[in-house]
């Protein structure tokens, strides 16, 4: 049966909010015409065919975080300055490793608190773990306060196989030296690893059974706020749950991920074995409100909910919330980079099972790959850069990863050739995940690397790049893209195209304001045939689209 004569919920917020946006006050004001694609997009905001609604991605949907240094949320615990309180070295001298992590754990078990780093610099020979809520670990700033790691991940937790087999290093895609991770979830993470179990990474666990139903969803559009459940008995406010989505025989959830219609009908899907196992799509979400059988999300569904994914609301692994770090460097000892997929682990910050989380302020250099979004959603990554050596992924985003927000964010020039058989990524996004935002980025290196693996509905906005990197991913995760993922203004500075003007390759998609681009180097042909019902406007015409920002401009509109 077509999901169009179903009973479906329509969302009563969605419908009030999209009759209530100004489509054109604001370049009124401004004295700019709005691009056509825009006023398009402000009339059905939540169901744009190419355009994804992304209002709300980031931290406490896209604010400023709320944790004020010197208070503790729970636990009137007081705060800790590592050097004066745990007698850490600040003139890199003797490892701070443990003084540091005594101190977030301290916090930590007191309901929450900031970690301080005076300016200085501390060796550090351990990974910096948070692992408990609301734990803020915060230098003087990334100029003033520099963490210098001695080690490796390889060295200080093992050698973490793939699991797809070969001598490929996990730690090329996985890990952090500064790793955010839910305490329990690290336990079962490092005896896998230790164990060559190669850990799943998602948000239901290793095997995928740490979670319970909570309730089943009745059939409702993408862009709705609210569904109908059949049972709220274990649900609350504030609650953060899953929605779980179950592919059927026929691949109909991937196919609708893609937009659907016959090219996705007609793709080969079934041997597309990486893709098939990041199915069920597992969404992480907290509940609004509340009322009957009616819950309300605060943020709008990212696909359809239909029967036959055996939609459910579950739990999940335990995620970390409300925890951050800011205004410090970390500096790995400057080795060579590594061959590709054999990188040892001098990995930058990494936020794993991890929402409502934030990095400010932040460099990272000489790293094997950058900062990572692992199972992690609704975290902000603000003013944060790459630099030194050059990286392997400078930004990753994987495993079913969503709503997170990178902005103004750099990638450095690296300082020293790349070494034969290296790669380099820059901006990655791979494994179904979803309404991630990258936005006023300088990128000296890198390309927009889509790693395969049906990611769907992302933004690339108002970004300067030099297109010179490379994309990968295995012919077994599938498709390079799935449904609207945009690219809206974005100056190109060396005129490749590859993976920037996506008009011909992704389905549903819209190119809007993009820089006269050529084909050269890596040219990819498209995973769909027939007609990818695409958008391409204002090319050639970078910084001339209005609204500058997609982002930016979505965030005013939001209900």
């Amino acid at each position: 049966m077509e999901i169009g004569r179903r009973t479906l919920l329509g969302s009563a917020i969605g419908v009030a909010a999209a009759a209530a946006l100004p489509a054109t006050a604001t370049a009124a004001a401004a004295g700019h015409r709005n691009t056509p694609l825009w006023d398009e997009f402000t009339a059905r905001p939540f169901t744009h065919p190419q355009i994804p609604y992304v209002g709300r991605a980031g931290c406490r949907s896209g604010t400023r975080p709320a944790h004020r240094p010197g208070t503790a949320r729970s636990g009137g615990g007081r705060d800790i300055d590592v050097v004066r309180d745990h007698g850490a070295a600040a003139d890199g001298s003797a490892d701070a490793a443990p003084a540091i992590n005594r101190a977030i754990e301290t916090v930590g078990r007191r309901g929450g608190g900031t970690v301080t780093l005076p300016p200085g610099t501390y060796r550090i020979d351990d990974v910096i773990r948070i692992g408990h809520d609301n734990v803020v670990l915060r230098g003087a700033g990334s100029g003033r306060t520099t963490l210098h790691a001695t080690r490796n991940l390889t060295e200080i937790v093992g050698p973490y196989g793939s699991r797809y087999g070969g001598d490929k290093s996990s730690w090329s895609w996985a890990g952090g030296l500064i790793w955010l991770c839910p305490e329990a979830r690290w336990d079962s993470l490092v005896t896998a690893i230790r164990k060559q179990d190669w850990p799943f990474e998602g948000w239901t666990g290793n095997r995928r059974d740490e979670w319970r139903p909570l309730t089943a969803v009745r059939p409702a559009r993408r862009g709705s706020w609210t569904v109908t459940v059949a049972d709220t008995a274990g649900l609350a406010r504030g609650d953060l749950v899953l929605l779980r989505l179950s592919d059927d025989a026929d691949h109909t959830l991937l196919e609708h991920m893609a937009g659907g219609g016959p090219g996705p009908e007609a793709y080969l899907w079934d041997d597309k074995t990486k893709l098939t196992s990041y199915v069920p799509y597992e969404w992480p979400v907290r509940i609004a409100h509340l009322k009957g059988r009616a819950v309300t999300f605060e943020r709008p569904l990212p696909l359809d909910v239909r029967p036959e994914w055996d939609p459910q609301l579950t739990t999940h692994v335990r995620a970390l919330t409300g925890s951050g770090v800011e205004g410090l460097t970390l500096e790995a000892v400057e080795t060579p980079q590594s061959p590709h997929l054999l990188d040892k682990g001098y990995n930058g910050l990494v936020f794993q099972c991890a929402y409502d989380c934030w990095a400010q302020d932040v460099t990272v250099r000489h790293v094997d790959n950058g900062f990572g979004f692992v199972a992690a959603s609704a975290c902000t990554l603000r003013t944060t850069r790459v630099a030194g050596r050059g990286a392997h992924h400078p930004y990753f985003c994987r495993e079913g990863s969503h709503d997170n927000l990178v902005e103004d964010f750099t990638i450095e020039e690296r300082t020293v050739p790349a070494p034969p058989g290296t790669q380099l990524h820059g901006i990655n996004v791979e494994g179904l995940s979803s309404y991630n935002v990258w936005t006023r980025g300088r990128m000296e290196m890198g390309t927009f690397d889509s790693h395969r693996g049906l990611p769907f509905a992302n933004v690339r906005t108002d970004i300067t790049l030099n297109n010179n990197g490379r994309h990968g991913g295995d012919a077994s995760a599938g498709p390079l893209f799935g449904a609207r993922f945009t690219h809206w203004n974005i100056r190109v500075t060396n005129e490749r195209a590859g993976l920037v003007k996506i008009d011909g390759l992704a389905p549903y998609s819209a190119t809007v304001g993009v820089s006269t681009v050529r084909e050269f180097d890596q040219i990819d042909v498209p995973d769909f045939a027939g007609d990818l019902h695409s958008r391409l406007a204002a090319y050639g015409h970078p910084d001339s689209v209005r609204p500058r920002n997609l982002y930016d401009a979505q965030r005013r509109l939001r209900p």
